[in-house]
């Protein structure tokens, strides 16, 4: 997740522009992340064109 459409609840500014010490905190949790959250659409989709190709080979080699 970004915090580009996010809005702060302290503030009510874009988490983005960091304005009070909520959206800071916030914005700098966001960019520590890991895993899965710091993908993109893009790289999720190539990950499972990746991994369907990877099973049609398997399966090719199966049979």
């Amino acid at each position: 997740m970004t915090c580009d459409r996010l809005v702060c609840a302290n503030c009510a500014a874009p988490v983005s522009e960091g304005r009070c010490p909520v959206c800071r905190a916030s914005r700098e949790r966001l960019q520590q992340e890991g895993g899965l959250a710091g993908l993109t659409p893009a790289t999720l989709l190539a990950l499972l064109v990746a991994l369907v190709a990877v099973a049609m080979l398997a399966h090719g080699f199966a049979g």
